[in-house]
């Protein structure tokens, strides 16, 4: 067992900029901006000043809505500097979701970017909180949102009732450096410090308070599991919003003085370029996004020699694509991460030096501090090694709960601190543990259990197959059918009898696919979880016709 890290957020960029002074924190590649950890640490600093300096306390919650912005960066360790919980906000989010969030979580303060991809962020804001265009700045009264009181806009224009964001850090210069070290020093690292809303599946959307204890032993860990060293630049595409950006990204970097390369919206041409132009030697991504930049049609064109580690995960993880990121772009060292937002969220990884085999047919073994078991779904009996059960885990990096929903935490959390995931696994003597399925996604087709991710394994395998979800749809006679979305490759053309033959003699018969339908992209949670419930209302849609 290794030490736990008992340090607030901004502590620890402090001590890294202590360290490392002149070594380079932040580069955004495209905008040619760079900052060491010392000038990292004193932004971070002007602005936790400047959100004292509104009236916001320690505890209180701030939302931030934007992508891979520097701002967004300067404002996770200003947060956690100055005590106030930020609560991510996906950017796909419209009215009905931002307003019950900005309500569910009585933030008190929003920054935003006034729009983002065509959609304008101020008028969604507007919308929700009309009286925020005759409010003076920092008194917002609003009937729906009692809680929220300050608006800040990114750049440099005006908006009624709204701080700017270069405001919030002028504003910073009334503040002392003694009192926010007043503030830095009365954080303790159990307090809640981020907030992230559950993707909403299934029900509302829940806010899962993590701690700094949570995000920077998990950041830690991530980063010994990948040999992350202040010499290594790492690549980050995925949103900050999501764990995978701010913790897996951001924290895994800052834990251990590593180089930050964020990207502002992922674009595949525009990874494969900052990580040529930066001599990145770490790359995360989704599964997605790294087929994605593999069919970038100028993909031979890139230098990406210096890649050497990175984490694919966020879903399934395909073995073909794996062993295409190892040979293909040459990411020798490139982990599996899995988890959940309510573990901080990385319960186990591969390791840099494990076998490929590992590697690709597995998502590791539980992180430092971690304790991992199977159980059996019902009982909660734990269940013999190579049995397929549920994962659960507890330790450090388990949530505080549910904001405000003390039900749905004691639905997942037990009496002696267990977290129940919901994940369906395997695990082997050496502890390294197989994904199976959700509990939840199990197809039940004439009482023969079905797990959607072994054929989906299988049909990778299949020359024309891009990428494959299959779920189960109703049945008269067997309950459930099992049906396959298919995208091809590019230029690829197949049809459904194809692929059953394709099948035929390879995998069980119950398992072939009745219904096939080839589409060109999936629906996506911004995170990048591919959403198997859209895809099922779709099925039935066609298969009633």
């Amino acid at each position: 067992m290794s030490t736990l890290l008992e340090v607030s957020i901004g502590k620890l960029l402090e001590r890294k900029a202590e360290l490392h002074p002149e070594h380079t924190a932040v580069i955004y590649s495209d905008r040619d901006l760079r900052w060491t950890y010392r000038e990292f640490d004193q932004i971070c600093r002007k602005a936790a000043k400047g959100l004292m300096k509104l009236g916001i306390n320690k505890g209180d919650q701030l939302a931030a809505w934007s992508t891979n912005t520097p701002e967004w960066l300067i404002t996770q360790f200003a947060t956690g500097k100055m005590g106030a919980v930020l609560v991510t906000v996906n950017t796909n989010y419209r009215t009905a979701e931002l307003e019950y969030l900005l309500k569910q979580s009585d933030s008190t303060t929003i920054i935003l970017m006034d729009s983002c991809k065509g959609t304008s962020y101020i008028d969604m804001i507007y919308d929700i909180v009309p009286e925020l265009r005759m409010s003076e700045k920092g008194k917002l009264q609003s009937s729906k949102l009692p809680f929220l009181k300050n608006v800040i806009v990114l750049g440099e224009k005006q908006y009624p009732g709204t701080y700017s964001w270069n405001e919030i850090v002028r504003l910073g210069e009334e503040v002392s450096d003694e009192e926010l070290d007043q503030r830095i020093n009365s954080l303790d690292p159990n307090d809640v410090i981020n907030m992230q809303y559950t993707s909403g599946t299934t029900g509302f959307p829940k806010g899962v308070m993590l701690t700094h204890n949570n995000i920077v032993n998990n950041g830690f860990n991530i980063a010994s599991c990948m040999k992350l060293t202040v010499a290594d630049r790492l690549c980050i595409p995925v949103p900050f919003f999501h764990c995978f950006g701010c913790v897996l990204g951001t924290m895994a970097c800052v834990s251990v003085g590593a180089t930050m390369v964020p990207v502002q919206e992922f674009n595949p041409k525009r990874v494969l370029q900052t990580v040529q132009d930066e001599k990145c030697t770490g790359l995360h991504g989704v599964p997605t996004m790294f087929i994605a930049e593999l069919n970038e049609p100028e993909f031979e064109s890139f230098d990406l020699t210096s890649l050497r580690t990175g984490i694919m995960a966020g879903s399934n993880c395909p073995i073909e694509v794996m062993k295409a990121v190892i040979e293909k772009m040459g990411a020798k060292e490139i982990t599996i991460a899995y988890g959940q937002t309510e573990s901080s969220p990385v319960i186990t990884q591969t390791r840099t030096d494990d076998p490929i085999e590992l590697r690709v047919e597995t998502v590791g073994k539980a992180l430092p501090n971690v304790e991992v078991k199977i159980v059996e779904p019902v009982t909660s009996i734990e269940v013999a090694r190579g049995i397929q059960g549920e994962l659960c885990t507890r330790g450090y990096h388990v949530m505080k709960g549910y904001y405000k929903n003390n039900t749905a935490t004691n639905a997942v959390i037990d009496d002696t601190g267990w977290l129940h995931t919901g994940d369906l696994a395997i695990m082997d003597e050496s502890g390294y543990c197989k994904i199976t399925g959700r509990l939840k996604d199990m197809i039940i087709r004439g009482g023969e259990n079905i797990y959607p991710r072994e054929i989906e394994e299988f049909l990778y395998s299949h020359p024309k197959v891009l990428d494959v979800q299959i779920i189960g749809i109703p049945d008269e006679v067997y309950g459930e059918e099992v049906m396959a979305w298919i995208i091809l490759k590019e230029g690829e053309f197949a049809t459904a009898e194809e692929i059953k033959q394709y099948c035929a003699g390879s995998i069980s018969k119950h398992k072939i696919p009745r219904y096939i339908e080839f589409t060109k992209e999936y629906p996506m949670t911004a995170s990048g979880k591919i959403q198997k419930f859209r895809l099922r209302e779709e099925a039935l849609e066609i298969v009633k016709k």
